[in-house]
Protein backbone atom coordinates (compact mmCIF):
# COMPACT_ATOMS: atom_id res chain seq x y z
CA UNK A 1 0.00 0.00 0.00
CA UNK A 2 1.15 3.41 -1.07
CA UNK A 3 -0.01 5.33 2.14
CA UNK A 4 1.84 2.92 4.07
CA UNK A 5 5.67 4.04 2.70
CA UNK A 6 7.07 6.63 5.00
CA UNK A 7 7.12 10.08 2.95
CA UNK A 8 8.01 13.54 3.32
CA UNK A 9 5.57 15.76 2.78
CA UNK A 10 6.50 17.73 -0.72
CA UNK A 11 6.24 21.43 -0.01
CA UNK A 12 8.43 23.70 2.47
CA UNK A 13 7.30 26.67 4.07
CA UNK A 14 9.64 28.58 6.97
CA UNK A 15 12.97 27.72 6.17
CA UNK A 16 15.05 28.02 2.45
CA UNK A 17 13.30 26.05 -0.73
CA UNK A 18 15.67 24.25 -2.65
CA UNK A 19 15.76 22.43 -5.75
CA UNK A 20 12.30 20.72 -6.65
CA UNK A 21 10.87 22.96 -3.49
CA UNK A 22 11.94 25.92 -5.02
CA UNK A 23 9.04 27.64 -7.55
CA UNK A 24 9.66 29.68 -10.84
CA UNK A 25 11.53 32.97 -10.35
CA UNK A 26 13.58 32.08 -13.66
CA UNK A 27 13.75 35.91 -14.51
CA UNK A 28 14.84 36.76 -11.00
CA UNK A 29 17.27 34.27 -10.68
CA UNK A 30 18.48 34.77 -14.01
CA UNK A 31 19.25 38.90 -13.44
CA UNK A 32 20.89 37.73 -9.81
CA UNK A 33 23.04 35.12 -11.30
CA UNK A 34 24.18 38.06 -14.14
CA UNK A 35 24.62 40.37 -11.26
CA UNK A 36 26.90 38.04 -9.37
CA UNK A 37 28.89 37.41 -12.51
CA UNK A 38 29.17 40.73 -13.51
CA UNK A 39 30.12 42.11 -9.57
CA UNK A 40 27.12 44.14 -9.86
CA UNK A 41 25.42 45.42 -6.75
CA UNK A 42 21.98 44.05 -6.08
CA UNK A 43 19.13 44.95 -3.35
CA UNK A 44 16.09 42.88 -3.35
CA UNK A 45 12.77 44.33 -1.68
CA UNK A 46 9.72 42.46 -0.84
CA UNK A 47 7.51 41.93 1.48
CA UNK A 48 8.49 39.18 4.62
CA UNK A 49 7.95 35.86 3.54
CA UNK A 50 7.64 35.94 -0.09
CA UNK A 51 10.83 33.37 -0.80
CA UNK A 52 14.35 36.21 -0.68
CA UNK A 53 16.69 34.20 0.97
CA UNK A 54 15.26 31.26 -0.96
CA UNK A 55 15.62 33.01 -4.15
CA UNK A 56 19.33 34.57 -2.72
CA UNK A 57 20.73 30.91 -1.92
CA UNK A 58 19.21 29.70 -5.17
CA UNK A 59 21.41 32.06 -7.44
CA UNK A 60 24.13 31.32 -5.82
CA UNK A 61 24.35 28.15 -6.40
CA UNK A 62 23.69 28.72 -9.89
CA UNK A 63 26.47 31.15 -10.36
CA UNK A 64 28.73 29.08 -8.26
CA UNK A 65 28.08 25.99 -10.44
CA UNK A 66 28.93 27.65 -13.31
CA UNK A 67 31.87 30.16 -12.37
CA UNK A 68 34.28 28.50 -10.10
CA UNK A 69 35.94 31.67 -9.46
CA UNK A 70 33.16 33.23 -7.15
CA UNK A 71 32.64 32.86 -3.69
CA UNK A 72 29.46 33.56 -1.62
CA UNK A 73 29.55 34.74 1.45
CA UNK A 74 25.89 34.93 3.61
CA UNK A 75 25.44 37.17 6.35
CA UNK A 76 22.38 36.74 8.30
CA UNK A 77 21.37 39.77 10.47
CA UNK A 78 18.52 38.40 12.13
CA UNK A 79 19.92 38.92 15.87
CA UNK A 80 22.35 41.66 15.26
CA UNK A 81 21.77 44.99 16.78
CA UNK A 82 24.59 46.87 17.52
CA UNK A 83 27.77 47.59 15.62
CA UNK A 84 30.38 45.99 17.43
CA UNK A 85 28.11 42.88 17.16
CA UNK A 86 28.34 43.34 13.39
CA UNK A 87 31.65 43.35 12.91
CA UNK A 88 32.49 40.33 14.86
CA UNK A 89 29.85 38.38 13.42
CA UNK A 90 30.96 39.83 9.95
CA UNK A 91 34.49 39.05 10.01
CA UNK A 92 33.56 35.83 11.45
CA UNK A 93 31.10 35.21 8.29
CA UNK A 94 33.77 36.28 5.70
CA UNK A 95 36.50 34.04 7.36
CA UNK A 96 34.48 30.87 7.21
CA UNK A 97 33.22 31.16 3.61
CA UNK A 98 36.43 32.09 2.67
CA UNK A 99 38.51 29.14 3.97
CA UNK A 100 37.32 26.02 4.24
CA UNK A 101 40.54 23.97 6.18
CA UNK A 102 40.27 24.16 10.01
CA UNK A 103 44.23 24.74 9.72
CA UNK A 104 43.91 27.92 6.58
CA UNK A 105 41.07 29.46 8.34
CA UNK A 106 43.40 29.78 12.10
CA UNK A 107 46.47 30.94 10.36
CA UNK A 108 45.01 33.29 8.26
CA UNK A 109 42.14 34.59 10.90
CA UNK A 110 45.37 35.09 12.87
CA UNK A 111 47.40 36.93 9.92
CA UNK A 112 44.28 39.19 8.78
CA UNK A 113 42.34 40.37 12.34
CA UNK A 114 45.27 39.36 14.93
CA UNK A 115 45.29 42.48 16.35
CA UNK A 116 41.47 42.67 16.77
CA UNK A 117 40.98 39.46 18.65
CA UNK A 118 41.31 38.04 22.34
CA UNK A 119 39.52 34.65 21.42
CA UNK A 120 38.53 32.96 18.19
CA UNK A 121 36.56 30.02 19.10
CA UNK A 122 36.97 27.03 16.34
CA UNK A 123 35.88 23.62 17.24
CA UNK A 124 36.27 21.24 14.23
CA UNK A 125 34.14 18.13 13.05
CA UNK A 126 30.61 17.80 11.23
CA UNK A 127 29.25 20.71 13.51
CA UNK A 128 31.73 22.61 14.05
CA UNK A 129 31.49 26.24 15.19
CA UNK A 130 33.97 29.47 14.60
CA UNK A 131 33.38 32.94 16.19
CA UNK A 132 35.49 35.42 17.31
CA UNK A 133 35.30 37.64 20.02
CA UNK A 134 36.62 40.89 19.35
CA UNK A 135 38.36 43.81 21.22
CA UNK A 136 36.05 46.73 20.49
CA UNK A 137 38.46 49.66 21.24
CA UNK A 138 40.45 47.76 18.70
CA UNK A 139 38.11 47.36 16.31
CA UNK A 140 36.69 51.20 17.06
CA UNK A 141 40.06 52.59 16.13
CA UNK A 142 40.25 50.84 12.65
CA UNK A 143 37.20 49.16 11.38
CA UNK A 144 38.36 49.70 7.69
CA UNK A 145 40.13 46.66 8.21
CA UNK A 146 37.14 44.68 8.98
CA UNK A 147 35.01 46.03 6.67
CA UNK A 148 37.55 45.87 3.19
CA UNK A 149 38.43 42.01 4.56
CA UNK A 150 36.29 40.63 1.77
CA UNK A 151 38.17 42.67 -0.58
CA UNK A 152 41.64 42.08 0.83
CA UNK A 153 41.15 37.94 0.71
CA UNK A 154 39.16 38.42 -2.97
CA UNK A 155 42.75 40.05 -4.10
CA UNK A 156 45.16 37.87 -2.73
CA UNK A 157 42.89 34.57 -3.90
CA UNK A 158 42.02 36.06 -7.16
CA UNK A 159 38.49 35.18 -6.56
CA UNK A 160 35.44 37.09 -7.10
CA UNK A 161 33.50 37.28 -3.41
CA UNK A 162 29.76 37.88 -3.45
CA UNK A 163 28.50 39.05 -0.20
CA UNK A 164 24.74 38.65 0.61
CA UNK A 165 23.31 40.06 3.94
CA UNK A 166 19.85 39.09 5.16
CA UNK A 167 17.69 41.19 7.24
CA UNK A 168 19.83 44.04 6.31
CA UNK A 169 17.41 46.53 7.69
CA UNK A 170 18.39 45.42 11.07
CA UNK A 171 21.44 48.14 10.93
CA UNK A 172 18.89 50.66 11.28
CA UNK A 173 18.82 49.78 15.21
CA UNK A 174 22.10 50.79 15.71
CA UNK A 175 23.23 53.69 17.84
CA UNK A 176 24.39 55.88 14.58
CA UNK A 177 22.38 54.01 11.90
CA UNK A 178 23.00 57.09 9.09
CA UNK A 179 26.69 57.23 10.05
CA UNK A 180 27.02 53.72 9.99
CA UNK A 181 25.87 53.41 6.39
CA UNK A 182 27.76 56.01 5.25
CA UNK A 183 30.80 53.78 6.45
CA UNK A 184 29.84 50.82 4.68
CA UNK A 185 28.92 52.69 1.50
CA UNK A 186 32.08 54.66 1.60
CA UNK A 187 34.07 51.50 1.97
CA UNK A 188 32.23 48.91 -0.48
CA UNK A 189 31.86 51.58 -3.25
CA UNK A 190 35.83 50.75 -4.27
CA UNK A 191 35.64 47.18 -4.09
CA UNK A 192 36.12 46.25 -7.46
CA UNK A 193 36.36 42.34 -6.61
CA UNK A 194 33.60 41.97 -4.35
CA UNK A 195 30.10 42.40 -5.00
CA UNK A 196 27.31 42.68 -2.61
CA UNK A 197 23.90 41.52 -2.08
CA UNK A 198 21.28 43.19 0.35
CA UNK A 199 17.94 42.54 1.22
CA UNK A 200 15.44 42.27 4.13
CA UNK A 201 12.05 41.21 5.43
CA UNK A 202 11.10 44.89 6.59
CA UNK A 203 10.36 46.57 2.98
CA UNK A 204 9.53 50.00 4.21
CA UNK A 205 12.65 50.36 5.74
CA UNK A 206 14.37 48.61 2.93
CA UNK A 207 12.62 51.68 0.57
CA UNK A 208 13.68 54.51 3.03
CA UNK A 209 17.28 52.63 3.06
CA UNK A 210 18.33 52.46 -0.93
CA UNK A 211 15.68 54.34 -2.63
CA UNK A 212 15.77 57.79 -1.10
CA UNK A 213 18.04 60.36 -2.42
CA UNK A 214 19.07 61.92 0.63
CA UNK A 215 20.42 58.35 1.95
CA UNK A 216 24.09 56.73 1.81
CA UNK A 217 22.70 54.14 -0.04
CA UNK A 218 20.60 55.51 -2.75
CA UNK A 219 21.74 54.33 -5.90
CA UNK A 220 24.07 51.88 -4.62
CA UNK A 221 23.15 48.90 -7.49
CA UNK A 222 20.41 47.13 -8.78
CA UNK A 223 17.02 47.58 -7.04
CA UNK A 224 14.73 43.76 -7.84
CA UNK A 225 10.75 44.79 -6.25
CA UNK A 226 9.98 41.00 -5.69
CA UNK A 227 6.26 40.17 -7.08
CA UNK A 228 4.52 37.68 -5.75
CA UNK A 229 4.60 34.24 -7.90
CA UNK A 230 1.29 34.55 -10.23
CA UNK A 231 -1.18 31.80 -10.14
CA UNK A 232 -0.15 30.11 -13.50
CA UNK A 233 3.24 29.30 -12.20
CA UNK A 234 1.78 28.26 -8.87
CA UNK A 235 -0.71 25.61 -10.40
CA UNK A 236 2.00 23.32 -12.57
CA UNK A 237 4.13 23.27 -9.14
CA UNK A 238 1.40 22.01 -6.80
CA UNK A 239 0.32 19.48 -9.44
CA UNK A 240 3.98 18.25 -10.16
CA UNK A 241 4.47 18.07 -6.24
CA UNK A 242 1.59 16.49 -5.45
CA UNK A 243 2.13 13.96 -8.70
CA UNK A 244 5.89 13.09 -7.57
CA UNK A 245 4.64 11.26 -4.31
CA UNK A 246 1.63 9.57 -5.83
CA UNK A 247 -1.13 11.84 -4.89
CA UNK A 248 -3.70 13.54 -7.62
CA UNK A 249 -5.02 16.91 -7.38
CA UNK A 250 -6.87 19.29 -10.62
CA UNK A 251 -6.46 21.91 -12.33
CA UNK A 252 -8.85 23.96 -10.48
CA UNK A 253 -8.72 22.35 -6.97
CA UNK A 254 -4.72 24.01 -7.39
CA UNK A 255 -6.00 27.01 -8.32
CA UNK A 256 -7.77 27.24 -4.81
CA UNK A 257 -5.18 26.83 -2.81
CA UNK A 258 -3.78 29.58 -4.91
CA UNK A 259 -7.45 32.09 -5.02
CA UNK A 260 -7.77 31.04 -0.73
CA UNK A 261 -3.78 32.33 0.00
CA UNK A 262 -3.85 34.90 -2.62
CA UNK A 263 -0.58 33.64 -4.27
CA UNK A 264 1.45 34.12 -1.02
CA UNK A 265 4.37 32.04 -1.18
CA UNK A 266 4.73 30.74 2.86
CA UNK A 267 0.74 30.50 2.62
CA UNK A 268 0.32 28.81 -0.74
CA UNK A 269 3.08 25.83 0.35
CA UNK A 270 1.37 25.44 4.15
CA UNK A 271 -1.90 24.81 2.63
CA UNK A 272 -0.93 22.57 0.02
CA UNK A 273 1.12 20.67 2.59
CA UNK A 274 -1.84 20.41 4.28
CA UNK A 275 -4.02 19.62 2.08
CA UNK A 276 -1.67 17.15 0.86
CA UNK A 277 -1.40 15.46 4.34
CA UNK A 278 -4.99 14.90 4.48
CA UNK A 279 -5.03 13.29 0.77
CA UNK A 280 -4.91 9.52 0.80
CA UNK A 281 -5.29 9.65 -3.42
CA UNK A 282 -6.83 12.43 -4.61
CA UNK A 283 -7.19 16.30 -3.25
CA UNK A 284 -10.71 17.32 -3.19
CA UNK A 285 -12.32 20.98 -2.68
CA UNK A 286 -13.49 19.89 0.31
CA UNK A 287 -9.87 18.74 1.97
CA UNK A 288 -8.71 22.07 0.73
CA UNK A 289 -11.11 24.08 2.41
CA UNK A 290 -10.65 21.82 5.48
CA UNK A 291 -7.20 22.42 5.53
CA UNK A 292 -7.85 26.39 4.90
CA UNK A 293 -10.36 26.92 7.48
CA UNK A 294 -7.78 25.18 9.80
CA UNK A 295 -4.90 27.17 9.10
CA UNK A 296 -6.76 29.80 10.18
CA UNK A 297 -7.87 28.59 13.64
CA UNK A 298 -3.84 27.95 13.81
CA UNK A 299 -3.13 31.22 13.81
CA UNK A 300 -6.02 32.53 15.80
CA UNK A 301 -3.90 33.71 18.79
CA UNK A 302 -1.16 34.78 16.80
CA UNK A 303 -3.72 37.32 14.79
CA UNK A 304 -5.68 38.05 18.25
CA UNK A 305 -2.36 39.41 20.13
CA UNK A 306 -1.45 41.29 16.73
CA UNK A 307 -4.84 42.98 16.63
CA UNK A 308 -5.00 43.98 20.15
CA UNK A 309 -1.66 45.57 20.23
CA UNK A 310 -3.13 48.00 17.61
CA UNK A 311 -5.32 51.48 18.15
CA UNK A 312 -8.77 51.22 18.06
CA UNK A 313 -8.96 53.68 15.06
CA UNK A 314 -6.24 51.08 13.20
CA UNK A 315 -8.48 48.60 13.73
CA UNK A 316 -11.02 50.46 12.71
CA UNK A 317 -9.44 50.96 9.44
CA UNK A 318 -8.83 47.50 9.03
CA UNK A 319 -12.45 47.04 9.28
CA UNK A 320 -13.62 49.41 6.41
CA UNK A 321 -10.69 47.58 4.42
CA UNK A 322 -12.44 44.05 4.82
CA UNK A 323 -15.75 46.14 4.30
CA UNK A 324 -14.21 47.12 0.97
CA UNK A 325 -14.06 50.97 1.55
CA UNK A 326 -12.42 52.72 -0.63
CA UNK A 327 -12.50 56.48 0.10
CA UNK A 328 -11.13 56.36 3.49
CA UNK A 329 -11.01 60.03 3.50
CA UNK A 330 -14.33 60.65 3.16
CA UNK A 331 -16.61 62.45 5.21
CA UNK A 332 -19.14 59.50 5.17
CA UNK A 333 -16.85 56.44 5.68
CA UNK A 334 -14.99 58.53 8.41
CA UNK A 335 -17.87 58.88 10.35
CA UNK A 336 -19.19 55.09 9.67
CA UNK A 337 -15.99 53.55 10.97
CA UNK A 338 -14.65 56.30 13.33
CA UNK A 339 -11.25 57.47 11.60
CA UNK A 340 -11.25 60.88 12.51
CA UNK A 341 -9.83 63.59 9.76
CA UNK A 342 -8.63 63.15 6.30
CA UNK A 343 -4.52 64.35 8.45
CA UNK A 344 -5.85 61.48 10.82
CA UNK A 345 -6.44 58.86 8.19
CA UNK A 346 -3.04 59.24 6.75
CA UNK A 347 -1.07 58.44 10.35
CA UNK A 348 -2.91 55.38 10.42
CA UNK A 349 -2.27 54.01 7.31
CA UNK A 350 1.30 55.13 8.04
CA UNK A 351 1.35 53.41 11.17
CA UNK A 352 -0.29 49.69 9.62
CA UNK A 353 2.27 49.96 6.50
CA UNK A 354 4.95 50.40 9.15
CA UNK A 355 3.75 47.69 11.35
CA UNK A 356 3.35 45.59 8.25
CA UNK A 357 -0.30 45.00 8.57
CA UNK A 358 -0.83 46.37 5.15
CA UNK A 359 1.08 47.69 1.99
CA UNK A 360 -0.18 49.97 -0.34
CA UNK A 361 -0.06 49.03 -3.87
CA UNK A 362 -1.22 51.06 -6.72
CA UNK A 363 -2.32 53.90 -4.51
CA UNK A 364 -5.19 51.30 -2.44
CA UNK A 365 -4.21 49.50 0.85
CA UNK A 366 -4.15 46.34 0.76
CA UNK A 367 -3.68 43.02 3.35
CA UNK A 368 0.22 41.69 3.49
CA UNK A 369 -0.94 38.30 5.14
CA UNK A 370 -4.40 36.81 3.08
CA UNK A 371 -4.55 34.69 6.28
CA UNK A 372 -4.89 37.45 9.01
CA UNK A 373 -7.73 39.14 6.57
CA UNK A 374 -9.31 35.91 6.51
CA UNK A 375 -9.52 35.52 10.34
CA UNK A 376 -10.56 39.20 10.62
CA UNK A 377 -13.20 38.88 8.15
CA UNK A 378 -14.92 35.48 9.82
CA UNK A 379 -14.17 35.72 13.40
CA UNK A 380 -12.86 39.55 14.84
CA UNK A 381 -15.14 41.58 12.57
CA UNK A 382 -18.39 39.03 12.26
CA UNK A 383 -19.90 40.16 15.15
CA UNK A 384 -19.50 43.69 14.32
CA UNK A 385 -21.40 43.15 10.97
Amino acid sequence: NFMQKPMEAPFVFGKIASAENFTDRNDETLRLVQNFRSSVNTIIISPRRWGKSSLVEHASRSAARSNRDIRFCMVDLNNVRTEEHFYEYYATAVMRSSFSRAKELLENTTRLLGRFMPNVTFSPGPGSTFSLSMNWKEVMKTPDDILDLPQKIAGERKKKIVVCIDEFQNISAFTDPLGFQKKLRSHWQRHNMVSYCLYGSKRHMMIDVFASPSMPFYKFGDIIFLEKIAAGDWIPYIRRRFAATGKGIATEDARLITELTDCHPYYVQQLARQAWLRTETECSRVVIIRSFDDLVLQMSMLFQTLTDSLSNTQVNFLHAMIRGEEKFSSQDTAIKFGLGTPGNVTKIKNALVSREVIDIAGGKPCFLDPVYKAWLTRYYFRTAD
